[in-house]
């Protein structure tokens, strides 16, 4: 992998796929006698994501409205 000008690296899918690192995900950086380690944050996620999560799949998918229909709800008109 190659260190970008902003200190960037990108994760190969595969190690992504393997470890279960989702975008959005945290991930600390770990030095110790062994050499420099990533690894996926066991801090909190943020209030934001614990949100999405809590209403993952809760939607009404039943709803037979257009999507007209819906914008014109969420505009309140």
């Amino acid at each position: 992998m190659r260190l970008t000008s902003k200190g960037q690296v990108t994760i190969p899918i595969e190690v992504r796929e393997e470890f279960g690192l989702q975008p959005g995900d945290e991930v600390d950086f770990v030095l110790d006698e062994h050499g420099l380690h990533v690894v996926k944050s066991d801090k909190q996620p943020s209030r934001g994501r614990r949100i999405v999560e809590q209403l993952r799949g809760k939607g009404n998918a039943n709803l037979e409205m257009s999507t007209d229909e819906i914008m014109a709800l969420m505009r309140g008109e």
